[in-house]
């Protein structure tokens, strides 16, 4: 079997994949798998290797990914943090005293400290019960001067702090934060009052990992030291080196986004290699000896791994490397495939679940695209040339290379020999070298564009499905990133190195590390400013992408097998060829692929002449996405939290509109919107907007009065800079779009000219739209006030879809606004667990006592409610509140 490895990788991985739908007790995936092995044991003893003994072997290595997943699963232990709140063991509402050790150094973030502790005990109202899982903290300084308190990795520490399972939105498209943050060990979340809730309760010896935690802490902090007054750089570093990406703000991750060299900001491959490389380079020049230079390469790879912890990525880059490199040891050659196979099984055997993780899948597809694709074709084009270029004015060794390749040589010695007449004849003996050096630089900048384009090609699927983004300038300027990457990475760690020795050599080794990383910035800021370079766009359909990976396959298949045959005929260097049909189809289906990904020319995912609204789940905060029997698409407010502002390029709180609203309209097949209604400028309703702004074309705006607020303000700036028409809509407005009414019942017209009050909420714009004898009323945050006059003014406000006023307050949904909508269905959109106590009881009881279906988005999710204008259907993301 070729690729022995691959095969039982993806058999491992299938069945991994598969236990998750199909969930099966261990003892049934075991059985499976005794089954399979005993099966094709027989037939190996008693018969020849046949295909369906190596179907059963590939069935027991399925049966042994399901047995592995299913035991990852069960594998949770009864005194778990989250199991413990999940069935409502512990107090969810009052502040515990927590008990643990620290796991790392408290990491420092742009405004603050976050803190990581491997709990041990609860305590909640003077009982102690023992408990298991992760706590992530977090405190925000009060001021710039203020210092955390002295505590290490392997502390043992206590924090007093009300703590909370991760909450995962519940509408379609939503990041799973819960299971992202639980494949990292963290279970609860919490923040801290004030940093003296947290303090030391014992020492004792640290266990290895935290050794290499608390070393991790001592190199940040000496970057910090070593490039103080470089926000920037030293940021770029922190993550480049080190993998803290706490101080990366907004600003420096788009500009890599959009050129598609976020990776250089991940630690992963280029990384690692990048330091073998160095070492060994090192190992040449001193002329050690092989063994020496790769027993130190192995033992600076696990120490660096020690120290940046079994992140994924650098796990994968750290296994292949150490597979490579004792495999040339015992002079063996390992195929690529074959070892980036080996390194998926090892780490999908330890924790089955990365297999879900986005971060495994691009790294392993970004390692298999190269041992894959990219190297069969860089063997095929440049290194024919490259190996020309060896001993150029040795003409016996003509004749071991390919025609053309011969010419090449043919062609350079003839220059060279031409100019070594006309140079001093101290010169003319380096004439040969100075020929062949341009040839070589050029062919290797080839190489990584050739490298480039194949990942960026072959992961566009993924990083449109995971990230929805396309950047077309990726390829090439990653062929200045990756070198630079080379460089900045040993220099890096050559500096932390030198400034234990001597800090004066430290700071000179930090100059030079600076102005290869500015030259880094520098250059991804200029290909980000590149015009059409990247846009963002919904996620392929499951089909598009079934079908670009097979064909990926069948063309690296090809692009293998030429190679292949060219091994076996002992050719020594690859002849410089056109590619065969059958490839070069498959290549040209593959860009056709690609450019369906890229564009996404789908027609969205509404239902024809249906009205629909789906009020989202945003936490403590509205938005809402009407769609239109015509086709047209509205979204009222974008949501938002409170305590999510930008401050210095920062965000302190979650961004929903990136991270929640528009993977919603993603997932509906989206990327414009024809009118986006702003109802007023309170937080919980415009901060999700600008992402919108961003991520979508947007027709027009739609604003009630003006407010003097920096963020309505900053709003209507960015559409202006988008080209977006702002439209500023108050009672009296009307719209029909092809037999669709739409009224804006408030604000007053008599009030429209003057600046609203900040924080009027009674100045929501308020919508009531109309499909034949069907009507939804949208009320943003009006209260009572608004609620009277609508009544008075006798406006039909008879509604049979009711979006519930201000979060279901205690100022609103009076009686008489009810008798007067007589709903037959009502939505609120609230935060679970939200400070101001919404939905009110009393304002709960209201809609009950009316039997008004009350549905809520902590609870039930995205409720969508649609319409053909007369029937009423209504249907919730989720049907309860376990998520």
């Amino acid at each position: 079997m070729k690729l022995p490895a691959l095969w039982l990788a993806l058999a491992f991985a299938s069945g991994i994949a598969i236990s998750g739908v199909v969930a099966k007790g261990v003892a049934i995936w075991l059985c499976a798998c005794l089954v399979a092995l005993v099966a094709g044991t027989c037939l190996s003893l008693f018969a020849k290797p046949s295909l369906v003994a190596g179907s059963l072997a590939l069935l027991a290595w399925f049966a042994l990914g399901g047995t592995a997943a299913q035991l990852e699963r069960d594998d949770v232990p009864q005194n778990d943090a989250a199991t413990l709140f999940a069935h409502h063991a512990l107090d969810t509402k009052e502040p515990l005293r927590w008990l643990g050790r620290l796991r790392e150094d408290p990491e420092a973030t742009p405004l603050g400290w976050r803190y990581i502790i491997d709990l041990r005990s609860v305590e909640e109202t003077g009982r102690t019960f023992p408990v298991h899982g992760g706590l992530r903290l977090t405190y925000y300084r009060s001021s710039d001067n203020e210092n955390p308190p002295a505590l290490r990795a392997g502390d043992t520490v206590e924090a007093l702090c009300r703590a909370r399972i991760p909450h995962n939105y519940l509408d379609p498209g939503a990041f799973d934060e819960r299971g992202f943050l639980s494949r990292q060990g963290i279970e609860l979340l919490g923040e801290l009052r004030s940093i003296e809730l947290i303090h030391a309760v014992g020492s004792s010896t640290p266990s290895l990992a935290e050794r290499f935690a608390r070393f991790r802490g001592d190199l940040l902090a000496r970057l910090d030291t070593l490039f103080a007054g470089k926000p920037a750089r030293v940021a770029v570093l922190r993550a480049m080196l080190l993998g803290d990406r706490n101080f990366i703000n907004s600003d420096i991750a788009e500009i890599f986004q959009k050129t598609a060299a976020f990776h250089v900001l991940v630690l992963a491959g280029l990384h690692v290699g990048a330091l073998a490389f160095f070492i060994f380079w090192v190992g040449r020049l001193f002329r050690w000896p092989m063994t020496f230079t790769t027993l130190l390469t192995l033992v600076a790879l696990v120490t660096y791994l020690g120290v940046v912890q079994d992140r994924p990525p650098i796990l994968r880059a750290a296994l292949m490397t150490a597979i490579f490199l004792c495999a040339r040891l015992l002079f063996r050659r390992v195929a690529l495939l074959n070892t980036v196979a080996l390194a998926a099984i090892v780490i999908l055997a330890v924790r089955p679940s990365e297999l879900l993780e986005s971060s495994f899948q691009l790294s392993f597809l970004a390692a298999g695209v190269i041992a894959g694709l990219a190297i069969p074709w860089i063997d095929r084009t440049s290194t024919p040339y490259r190996r020309a270029l060896e001993h150029l004015s040795d003409v016996t060794r003509d004749r071991l290379h390919s025609p053309r390749a011969t010419q090449f040589r043919l062609d350079l010695r003839a220059a060279a020999a031409a100019l070594t007449k006309r140079v001093p004849g101290r010169v003319a003996p380096h004439i040969e070298s100075f020929f062949t050096l341009p040839p070589r630089f050029g062919l290797r900048v080839w190489e990584i564009f050739l490298l480039s384009f194949c990942i960026q090609l072959g992961m566009a699927p993924l990083l449109a499905l995971y990230f929805h983004r396309v950047s077309i300038s990726g390829p090439v300027s990653n062929v200045f990133a990756v070198p630079l990457v080379g460089l900045v990475v040993p220099l890096g760690f050559l500096a932390l190195a030198s400034s234990y020795v001597s800090s004066g050599l430290g700071l000179v080794l930090a100059k030079v590390e600076g102005v290869l990383v500015g030259g880094l910035l520098a250059t991804v800021q200029w290909f980000s400013e590149l015009p059409r370079a990247s846009w963002r766009i919904p996620g392929p359909p499951s089909w598009l992408l079934l079908a670009f990976f097979a064909t990926l396959a069948c063309l690296a298949a090809m692009a293998r097998s030429d190679a292949e045959k060219r091994t076996q005929q002992n050719i020594r260097v690859p002849l410089a060829k056109r590619t065969s049909v059958p490839e070069r189809l498959a290549l040209l289906m593959l860009f056709a692929l690609a450019v369906l990904v890229g564009i996404y020319p789908f027609a969205p995912s509404l239902e024809k002449s249906k009205l629909e609204a789906t009020v989202l789940d945003v936490g403590q905060g509205d938005s809402i996405f009407i769609a239109f029997p015509n086709g047209r698409t509205m979204l009222i407010d974008g949501g938002g939290l409170s305590a999510a502002e930008h401050i210095g390029g920062y965000q302190t709180g979650f961004d929903v509109g990136e991270q929640v609203v528009s993977p919603y309209l993603w997932s509906r097949g989206l990327k414009k919107l024809d009118v986006v209604l702003l109802t007023h400028a309170d937080h919980d309703h415009i901060d999700g907007l600008h992402a919108v702004l961003d991520n979508f074309r947007v027709g027009q705006l739609w604003v009630g009065r003006d407010e003097d607020r920096p963020a309505y303000r900053h709003l209507l700036a960015q559409a202006r800079a988008r080209g977006v028409a702002i439209v500023h809509v108050a009672q009296g407005t009307n719209f029909d779009w092809d037999g669709t009414d739409g009224r804006i019942l408030w604000p007053s017209a008599a009030d429209a000219s003057d600046e609203a009050p900040e924080g009027a909420n009674n100045e929501s714009v308020v919508l009531r739209i109309a499909d034949n004898s069907v009507h939804f009323l949208l009320t943003g945050d009006a209260e009572r006030q608004v609620e009277d006059a609508l009544t008075e003014e006798h406006e039909p406000l008879q509604s049979d879809f009711l979006k519930v006023p201000h979060h279901g307050s205690k100022t609103s949904s009076t009686p008489e606004f009810l008798d007067a909508v007589m709903p037959r269905v009502a939505v609120v959109s609230l935060g679970e667990g939200n400070p101001y106590g919404h939905p009110n009881p009393a304002t709960v009881q209201r809609y009950a006592a009316k039997g008004i279906p009350f549905f809520r988005t902590d609870v039930n999710g995205a409720v969508t409610v649609s319409t053909d204008g007369h029937t009423l259907l209504t249907q919730v993301f989720a049907s309860s509140g376990t998520h």
